[in-house]
């Protein structure tokens, strides 16, 4: 009965290590702290553009990642970008603002 005490002691607790270790972050992934913190600053971004009436909302994509918002997609004018740009820097959390828009 020792034996098989044991035996189940071990295996409990390499079940646990090994849960232990699929939810460790390796270099380059996200917390899953940071990854709350990126979908806020993501919401809060798109929330502003919609709230603005200069901005087409839904012609630029927002994405975040450790707190660096990157837009995409295509603008008006080059005031439009620069402006979603400006609105963009000042949600908080964010740390930079990366312009890939484009003007059609």
């Amino acid at each position: 009965m020792s034996t098989l005490r044991q035996f189940f002691t071990v295996l409990l607790l390499s079940f646990s290590l090994l849960g232990l270790a699929a939810c460790s972050v390796t270099s380059g992934q996200k917390s899953p702290g940071e990854f709350v913190d990126d979908s806020l600053i993501t919401t809060q971004v798109k929330a502003a553009f919609v709230r603005d009436s200069e901005i087409r909302a839904f012609e630029i994509n927002v994405e975040t990642y450790k707190g660096v918002v990157q837009l995409s997609g295509f603008v008006s004018s080059s005031s439009s970008a620069s402006r979603a740009v400006a609105i963009a820097r000042q949600v908080n959390g964010v740390k930079a603002v990366r312009n890939d828009m484009q003007i059609r």
